[in-house]
């Protein structure tokens, strides 16, 4: 779909990405694979936690009823350490030596810290004690057996794991990681580490888009980059398709589920990946927006019938790390089940002017200044411009109907910190 101008909105092009990713399947996985997936179901407390009454403190279990006069001498009638399984009831007027996390005896409904008695062995003399009740930890203080401990859309970080397995879990069930393809084109590109010769640049999208992936929540697989030749893209292509991708263990090895491209999908002569996918399932437009305005979002046929997501970015690197941060990064999140698939978004005032292109949406690389509370372009607007990009902080965003913006004015900013 595009607009009068013959240029489709980013919004259109958003939902034309983002319709393309399946929610991610769920996987079980050992709590120690879980660290930063994404629950895919609901974590129901199987026990109670605590399981049993225990001690909060080092100190004497006792009845409160035999404190009425302090100081008070007491019969130590039993040591209780942590994990101990068979401890006897509490007589009255007696105490029972405990440590921090054994179970209180029945009988006993106060434990009186250690600090506030003589610590003896065979006799206890307390000269203060607490009220009723207190450094007793309750069955079911922190969670009931039955509820909802975590919800799915959660992302598990280390508080997550370690509820999980306080309550006995050895795994979880979480979004398996995306696994995303990524191959740039261009006959000038040469890898990093080798030498350059006339002409030549070094291939930076690769690198930059697998990180990005990374960050997103998917596993990234960089294919060798190829020349601008439509036979080999589609031989290499075709070839990645056919290989298990993702990072091995627990299930999220597999065939690709999204395959990104860079590069050659703009106007002029030896265009590879339009030339190469035009007609095989694979959308071309112009969208409305700077830098990034060529795009491409389908689907492809893939060994085995099915037909695989394919999303083909520009190939100048800041036009490729933009459209990957407006149309890919909440896509990916939002099919792994991420609950904010956005950046943080804030409105601050500009510490400069700047100018905009009409009737496009435009990202410019800015830096936050937290002393004055503003918000400053950062480099020109150039698409080229990687090294003010990697000094940025934050994307300025600019409407398709505003053409000047003066020092002072309110923009939308995203944090990309």
């Amino acid at each position: 779909m595009t607009g009068p101008s013959g240029l489709r909105s980013v919004e259109e092009h958003a939902a034309a990405v983002a319709a393309l990713l399946a929610p991610a399947p769920a996987v079980r996985l050992p709590l120690a694979r879980c660290l930063d997936r994404v629950l895919a179901e609901d974590l129901v407390a199987a026990i109670d936690l605590p399981p049993f009454a225990n001690s909060a403190m080092d100190g004497y279990a006792v009845r409160a009823a035999d404190l009425a006069a302090l100081p008070a001498t007491l019969p130590v009638s039993q040591d209780i350490p942590a994990g101990r399984t068979d401890t006897a009831p509490l007589r009255a007027g007696t105490a029972a030596r405990i440590m921090t996390g054994a179970p209180v005896p029945d009988g006993a409904d106060t434990v009186v810290p250690v600090e506030r008695t003589d610590a003896g062995v065979d006799r206890v003399r307390i000269d203060a004690a607490p009220a009723p009740g207190v450094h007793v930890r309750r069955v079911g203080e922190d969670v009931t057996a039955g509820t909802v401990v975590l919800r799915a859309g959660t992302v598990v970080r280390a508080a997550q794991i370690g509820v999980a397995a306080a309550l006995g879990n050895a795994e979880l069930a979480v979004r398996r990681p995306l696994r995303v393809l990524l191959l740039s084109t261009g006959t000038e590109l040469v890898e990093p580490g080798r030498p350059l010769g006339p002409g030549q640049i070094y291939e930076s999208n690769a690198a930059m888009l697998a990180a990005a992936v990374t960050e997103a929540g998917g596993v990234a697989t960089v294919a060798h980059f190829v020349t601008d030749d439509v036979d080999r893209f589609r031989a290499a292509l075709d070839r990645a398709l056919d290989l298990p991708h993702g990072d091995g263990p627990a299930g999220d090895d597999g065939p690709v589920d999204l395959v990104v491209t860079s590069g050659g999908v703009s106007a002029g002569a030896y265009e590879v990946v339009k030339d190469a996918l035009t007609g095989a399932g694979v959308e071309f437009a112009k969208v409305a927006m700077q830098p990034g305005m060529p795009q491409g979002a389908g689907t492809l046929a893939a060994p085995g019938g099915r037909r695989v997501p394919v999303v083909t970015l520009p190939g100048n690197p800041v036009s490729s790390y933009v459209s990957f941060e407006v149309f890919l990064r909440p896509a990916v999140r939002a099919a792994l089940g991420h609950p904010d698939v956005t950046r943080p978004v804030v409105r601050v005032p500009l510490s400069t002017g700047l100018d905009s292109p009409p009737g496009k949406r435009q990202f410019r690389r800015g830096q936050l200044d937290a002393v004055t509370g503003t918000v400053a372009p950062w480099g020109g607007p150039g698409s080229h411009l990687l090294g003010w990009l990697a000094g940025a902080d934050a994307m300025i965003v600019v409407p398709p109907a505003v053409t000047r913006l003066e020092a002072g004015d309110d923009v939308e900013v995203w944090l990309l910190g």
